[in-house]
């Protein structure tokens, strides 16, 4: 079995292998690929990737009586942004056909 996690160092490495750029350049590239998105959604902006899926950051609402997992203690909670990812149609498809299960005869 491979290795569950993908890195940043692997993804570098693999375009490397496939492309013949200098890592540095793709190090520096996959880096201002990043800022831009982060940038883009700190200035409100949803990032759309056709083929892949989009990003945008949503207000999830405060309460008043959330509870500390640990705790149990009840606890304010602020209104706060979050991050969410909606997978494009494509990347959609290839998700659910991974985990289909074998037809049952």
């Amino acid at each position: 079995m491979t290795d569950v996690k993908l890195t940043k160092a692997e993804i570098i490495e693999h375009i490397y292998e496939d492309s013949g750029i200098s890592r540095k350049d793709i190090h520096t590239v996959i880096d201002k690929f990043f800022e831009e998105v982060k940038q883009a959604l700190e200035d409100d902006r949803i990032v759309e990737l056709r083929g892949f899926g989009t990003f945008e950051i949503r207000t999830r609402k405060g309460r008043e009586k959330a509870r500390n997992p640990k705790t149990g203690e009840v606890v304010p909670v602020e209104s706060h942004g979050v991050t969410v990812f909606r997978p494009g149609k494509e990347l959609k498809t290839l998700a659910w056909d991974l985990r289909k299960e074998p037809d049952a005869q």
